[in-house]
Formats: C-alpha cells, structure tokens, sequence
C-alpha cells in the first residue's frame, strides 16, 4: 500500500464498499454524535467523511485530533444509510470507518477557519495566506485560473504561435508607471529594471524574423494599488504579429478570448458581436474608455436645448469655450424619490448635484417634472425627450461644464443609474473594442505634450500627420473593454525610424534621448523592421471576471496588500549592512 493514500478524498463511491483504503489530508471539521467521531477529511480533490466509535483500535488517538490538523487514515469503505447520504459531494453515498491513523502534521491555534464563510480581515487574511488559501472558495480560483492559463496556451499554440520567453532583468523602458529598479553588484552606481512589458523584446522578436509571438509574461510596475490592479507584478497573454493590420490582430485575438469565456463563464452569455467604439465616442456616451455594455443607458449632448435658456447655470456655462451639457437617460427612473437618490450620489462623488426632469402622467397628459423643466419651459423639454426617445415613468440627469471635469462622475452615474433600475444584463459578457485613441495629450499645468498611450504606437497617416496640431493626432491602438474592465491593450506599432524619432520629439525627446533609451529598437529598425502589432491581455482580470470577484486579489495566489507589502514574507525588508556595502549604497532615511 502506498505510503500515504490509495485514493483522494473525492475517488469513493459506492462500487468501493468493504475496500480496505488509505487517505490522507486535513481535519477540515469534527463532530461528536453520542460518542461516535466524524471527521470531514479534505485534501486539494474534496472531502470524505471518515469515522470511528469506541470499537476503534485508534479511537482514543482520534479523539486528540484537531481542525487543521494533517493526518493520514487507514480504514474500510461502508455504505451510509439512505436518509443520511450527502448528495452534495461525490463521496457523499459513503463514509471510511478509521482502523489505523498517523498524524503527519499538527496545528497550533488558527488565526482564522478554513471551514466555513466566515469573513477575516484583509490583514489577517494576507498575513496567513497559506491557511486562506485552503478555504473552498480560493482553492476553486486558483484552480480555475491555472485551468484558464493552460487554455490560452492552448488556443494560441492552435493560431500557429510559438510561446519564447524574454529576459526578467533589463534596461528601464517607459511604459506608463514607475519602474522596480535593481542595483548591479557589478556595474556600482548602475541599475537594471524589471520590466514592465516585454514590449521592446517582442517587437525585436518580430525584427528577428519570428511571424508569431506569444508569452504568458509577468510583469513588474509600481503603481497605486486598486480593486483591479496588483500594485506590484501582474501576468498578461503577450503577443506579437508580423506583417498585419489592426485589424488583422483583432480577429487573431477574439477567438482566443471569446473561447475562454465560453469555457469558462459558468453559462453565462458570451457576446459573439464585437463592437468597435471610437475612444472619443467612448467618452461621450459612457464617460469612460472601458464602458459597460451590458447597460443600455448613452448619454448625449443636449447643449442646443440650454443655450440661452431660462436655467442659468447652464446657460451660462456654454458661453464659455469647450463646455457642453450632457444628458443621461433614465429609462423607468420617473420618479422624484429616485431623482433625490441620484442627486445624493452626485454629491457624494463631489459635484453639487445633478439636475433633472422626469416624465409622468396627470390628468391624461403627459408631464414633465422637476426643477430644470420648470425653468427651461415645455417646449425645450420636449425637444430633450424626443432627442433621448423617453416617454411617461421615464427621467434624464443633466450634469455641464468641460467634460474633462465631469465625464469620470457622469460614468459612474450612468453605471449607478444601470445598477438601480435593473437595466444592466449581469448574466453576461458583452465586449468592446475603444479604437482611434489620441497619441498626445496636454498637461493642464504646464501645457507639456506628451504620449497618452503606447509611445511606440504607429501614427494614424504616418509622418505627415505628426506636421499638424498633436492633440488631432490619432494612434493605431486599441483596448479591448468587457463589462467595465479593460482586458487587452495593443497597437500596431512604429516601424519606421523616421517617424519614430518624430513622434518622440514632439512629446519633448530629442533624438539624442531616443537613441540612449531605445538604442536597442533605434538599431534594429535600421536593419529591415517589418510591418507588426499585437496586444497584450491580463490574465488576472480576466479570471477576475470568470471567478465573478470583485478583488483582483481574490485570484492571485499570494497577492501584496494596498500597501504593496507581503505581510506573509515580510516584504519589503530592510537590507543587511553587508549588502548595501556589497552594492555600494547607502540608505538615505525617510523625513518624518
């Protein structure tokens, strides 16, 4: 007999009755029924219920064992009696009556249960991951994340990729966040970076003459944590194409994603149609370029219905340059008690309030009601319903100014609006590509120009259209959005060195600057550079979103904490003296 177990906790059925087996696994509970000893024992497969009465050889030994504890059970398979079979788990029509038991592991007092729904402190959480971890729910996550990653390999291997790995210590390359730099013992006074994408290593992999790329890459930045993003390291589907369009990379990537959500979303509908939305139509009906579309709502601009109109504030405001009103629908909102609510969670997000008109039914007639309706008159009011397509026990907020300044607000209105009515279809993926992203944006402050995306991206009409105004500038990239998460970025990328250095110096880099940050790219474009794009998709949203969490670090096996610390490692720590000395550096105390 094997030393530790014949069968998982989750192999017995009924066809194993009066077999002699051998189980090994953890105490996930016990109980005591009038003397005689259930333990549920649990390994990685399941659970199996084990027991011994005090005709036991090891009956006393059992006794003594404790939730958590590691054991092994020797035993015979019995059959339960019909009214007390489980038919919740595979084992559920037997149970093991314990002849012989080894504790292989013994545990002291735990910080927190494994058996159970109890809710635990992130810190506490975090501090013992390894107990956390054992729990149902995160054992199904990282299951499933591991089955998802296995999955893509798979469909990409099946598009004609080959999967090569790129270096983990390298040059520091912007890529829109602060880079983790490592000292060189060798080279005092010298750094390498970890890196944020494999970015240049993919496009010279391309210039290597390599058609198809892919890796399941980390990546390393030191960003501000959020609900979903790892404020250190996090893995995405990386890949590369030669000689291909955007549009080309598009249909290469959808059935790889699209197959993996229909594997893996538990049923739920898997949009099949995917739309393609301009970044400044994005911004415009869902204030956001990762826009939720499993809710209906767009919103509109309505300025020509203020202008000069009987309410101030927004007549006013359209005097001045750049500013518009935009109207949020409210299908089904047509009442003051929600109207109220609303306004309340505009005030919450920092805006004074939202106005409002809604629409409903006196005396026969249809009517609309609130203040902004009161003072830009029926004639006007109609004109903003017919415009929005609203009728009776409907409503629209209103929110004015630079859209710079409200859009963030206004999309998480139009979603809250979504969410309260039940008009968001949460039974469903449904995705987007944002497309036609600006190349440069300006600093409010300091009127800089500079990338707003990928810096290597191929401009929209090439070197002619980086003479004019940059702020027209369009990229070839791309994002891909599903339900209010962006999922993939990309770009059919900047080949041409003449273009390149162009584009850099009009976000303030000098040709000079190119060559020292990029001399690797600069070099290899003048030896023949093909045409290539490709984009890169993050996994942990990705099983974020099939494990229906709303915590990234739900489905990472040991995530940082906001803090970007390891309370189980105790990382960051301080280095030894002998290490600084080694690296030749010294540590220059924080100010209080």
């Amino acid at each position: 007999m094997h030393a530790f177990r014949t069968h998982t906790c989750a192999d017995l059925d009924k066809s194993n009755v009066g077999d002699t087996v051998r189980l090994s696994g953890w105490v996930h509970r016990v109980r005591d029924h009038g003397g005689i000893l259930f333990i549920d024992l649990r390994d990685h497969y399941g659970v199996t219920q084990v027991l011994a009465d005090p005709d036991s050889p090891v009956f006393a030994d059992v006794e003594k064992v404790r939730s958590e504890w590691c054991i092994r059970i020797d035993g015979t398979v019995k059959a339960r009696d019909p009214e007390l079979v489980n038919p919740k788990i595979p084992t559920g029509e037997v149970e093991v009556f314990v002849r012989d038991i080894e504790v292989l592991g013994e545990a002291a007092e735990l910080p927190l249960m494994v058996f159970g729904d109890q809710e635990y402190p992130e810190e506490t959480r975090l501090r013992y991951r390894f107990l956390d971890l054992r729990r149902e729910k995160l054992q199904r996550n990282m299951t499933l994340r591991s089955d998802v990653v296995a999955s893509i390999r798979k469909r990409m291997w099946g598009a004609d990729f080959r999967e090569y790995q790129t270096p983990i210590i390298t040059a520091s390359s912007p890529e829109g966040a602060r880079d983790f730099l490592v000292p060189s013992r060798l080279h005092p006074g010298k750094f390498y970076a970890l890196p944020q994408a494999p970015q240049q290593f993919k496009q010279l992999i391309m210039v290597s003459g390599f058609d198809k790329y892919f890796q399941i890459a980390p990546c390393f930045r030191d960003e501000d944590p959020r609900a979903d993003r790892s404020p250190t390291d996090f893995y995405q589907l990386d890949m590369e194409m030669s000689f291909v369009t955007q549009q080309d990379v598009f249909d290469t990537i959808q059935p790889v994603v699209q197959g993996i959500f229909e594997e893996f979303g538990g049923g739920r509908k898997v949009d099949t149609t995917w739309e393609q939305i301009s970044y400044r139509d994005a911004a415009m009906w869902y204030g956001t370029d990762k826009p939720d579309l499993r809710n209906p709502i767009k919103m509109q601009d309505v300025s020509e219905h203020f202008r000069g109109s009987g309410f101030a504030i927004f007549a006013k405001l359209l005097e001045q340059d750049g500013t518009q009103i935009r109207a949020i629908p409210a299908p089904k909102g047509g009442s003051r008690k929600f109207c109220d609510r609303m306004n309340a969670f505009a005030q919450k997000e920092g805006l004074p309030g939202m106005g409002y008109i809604f629409w409903r039914e006196t005396d026969g007639q249809m009517e609309a009601a609130g203040p902004l309706a009161k003072n830009i008159g029926p004639e006007r009011t109609e004109a903003i319903r017919q415009q929005l397509d609203l009728g009776v026990g409907d409503a629209a907020f209103f929110l004015g100014g630079k859209p710079s300044a409200f859009e963030t607000v206004a999309g998480k209105a139009r979603t809250e609006i979504g969410n309260e009515l039940g008009l968001t279809d949460t039974d469903r993926f449904a995705f987007a590509w944002i497309v036609d992203f600006p190349m440069y944006e300006k600093d409010e402050e300091t009127g800089a120009i500079d990338f707003s995306h990928n810096p290597f991206s191929m401009p929209q009409g090439g070197l002619e259209a980086l003479q004019g105004d940059p702020l027209e500038v369009l990229g070839y990239q791309y994002d891909l959005a599903c339900n209010g998460y962006e999922l993939i970025s990309g770009a059919i990328r900047n080949h041409k060195l003449d273009i390149m250095y162009k584009a850099f110096e009009l976000a303030g880099y000098g040709p000079e600057e190119v060559d020292k940050r990029f001399g690797g790219m600069v070099k290899a474009f003048r030896y023949g550079a093909p045409p290539h794009g490709g984009c890169a998709a993050g996994i942990d949203r990705i099983v974020m979103l099939l494990a229906d969490e709303a915590n990234i670090r739900e489905v990472i096996m040991f995530p940082m904490n906001q803090r970007a610390e390891d309370l189980m490692m105790e990382a960051p720590s301080e280095p030894t003296n002998e290490q600084l000395r080694e690296l030749r550096l010294r540590v220059i105390p924080a100010e209080d």
